[in-house]
């Protein structure tokens, strides 16, 4: 008989990029343009897929990749 495996708590994050504009404040130029790359279980699943896609875009000045923690705004009464 296999044992079921134990629930692992999702720590879900998206990865997420496009061209912004300069400043200090993060602004899209074209918000239907945004590079919606994908949800991840994890910080360091989203933190890999991060890295590949700001290297693959390092000549673009203006493009920004960015890994946001979905799950602190599902659960904002959580501190992880």
């Amino acid at each position: 008989m296999s044992k079921k495996p134990e629930h692992t708590k999702q720590l879900l994050h998206l990865v997420l990029g496009g061209e912004v504009e300069g400043g200090d404040e993060v602004v899209f130029k074209d918000l239907d343009a945004i590079d919606m790359v994908g949800v991840y279980p994890n910080y360091a699943a989203a933190q890999a897929v991060w890295k590949q896609k700001a290297q693959e875009t390092v000549d673009n000045a203006e493009m920004r990749y960015f890994v946001v923690h979905v799950h602190r705004l599902l659960n904002p009464e959580d501190d992880e």
